[in-house]
């Protein structure tokens, strides 16, 4: 029984990650998404640059971009968009989780 899994990645980010990968080809081809306990809130987010790929990974792939996420880290991430931001506070990656209940300041980590 599958299961529609709604992860959404932005134009900003798709087009951020491919200019990553074309660059560090030799860091991998894809970008690691994941979830993980600590931080300031409870969880936080991971970014890895991977060729490696698991048989149950969930990937979404946009704009020559590839994302990767992992079955548990799927669970915390169901409904959010992936999405890079350029402002005056600098450039990051930024996950806007409908799950989260709270935040950190620094945008990295989260509670449910």
């Amino acid at each position: 029984m599958s299961q529609a899994v709604s992860i959404t990645v932005s134009d900003s980010a798709a087009r951020r990650i491919a200019a990553i990968v074309a660059k560090s080809r030799d860091d991998g081809d894809a970008l690691r998404v994941s979830v993980e306990g600590g931080g300031c809130s409870g969880f936080s987010y991971k970014y890895d640059l991977t060729s490696a790929r698991e048989a149950d990974d969930f990937v979404i792939e946009k704009d020559g971009a590839t994302v990767l996420v992992d079955p548990m880290s799927l669970t915390f991430l169901e409904g959010s968009v992936i999405d890079f931001v350029d402002d005056l506070m600098g450039q990051s990656f930024q996950i806007r989780n409908p799950n989260a209940v709270a935040s950190c300041g620094c945008g990295t980590s989260f509670s449910i």
